[in-house]
């Protein structure tokens, strides 16, 4: 179990008169190696995405257009983060349960995961997530 907390990265960011760019480079902006890449877009007002953790895998996730409300609990506190900014990217390690709520008309996700999609990685059942979050080395 990672011992990082969930924590926000500021990606460099570059403007001038016609427009701003932001990037993120491997093994220089991100605490891990990228091995999928992927992306929400077009939810519908009112649904949710997420609702689960991982035992391993890790992620950065970026708001590239709009916004939206991130819930966090990694079994001993909960917070409610807002992501806005292409340029800043919130970090998941593990065990960390995370639900994406309020996405903006308009509103895309991007995550950088550190694994291939892995059904076995996942926690689906906050309680059982719970629970093993208790027995887990910190």
């Amino acid at each position: 179990m990672s011992t990082r907390p969930a924590a926000f990265l500021d990606l460099p960011r570059v403007a001038d008169a016609r427009g701003a760019v932001s990037f993120i480079e491997g093994d220089r902006h991100v605490p891990f190696a990228i091995e999928r890449v992927y992306y929400l877009y077009d939810v519908a007002p009112g649904q949710r995405r997420g609702a689960h953790a991982h035992r391993a895998l890790e992620q950065l996730l970026i708001a590239v257009a709009g916004s939206f409300t991130i819930s966090l609990d990694d079994g001993t506190t909960s917070r409610d983060v807002e992501l806005s900014s292409p340029s800043r990217a919130l970090y998941l390690p593990p065990f960390v349960w995370h639900e994406l709520r309020d996405f903006s008309p308009g509103a895309v996700c991007l995550s950088l995961a550190s694994a291939r999609f892995d059904e076995s990685d996942y926690f689906r059942d906050h309680a059982e997530f719970l629970a093993a979050v208790k027995v887990a080395p910190r």
